[in-house]
């Protein structure tokens, strides 16, 4: 998860939460799950989907194989 969509989860899981307690309604810990997610950095359904928000320099992918062989 990149850092400017943990970034837009934690304001909208806030909000959602400051709304909830304004209101004084149970739909304020609905927040939680953005927020939540927001500071674990990962997404269950962003794993399903296959969708990646980290840039190409927040990326740790593996380096490729290389088919020459080591002498």
């Amino acid at each position: 998860m990149g850092q400017t969509d943990r970034i837009i989860r934690a304001v909208i899981g806030a909000t959602i939460i400051l709304i909830g307690l304004i209101t004084h309604s149970w739909w304020g810990a609905v927040g939680l799950v953005p927020l939540l997610t927001s500071v674990a950095g990962f997404c269950p359904l962003y794993t399903v989907l296959k969708i990646s928000t980290c840039g190409s320099s927040e990326r740790q992918e593996k380096p490729a194989k290389s088919d020459v062989p080591k002498s």
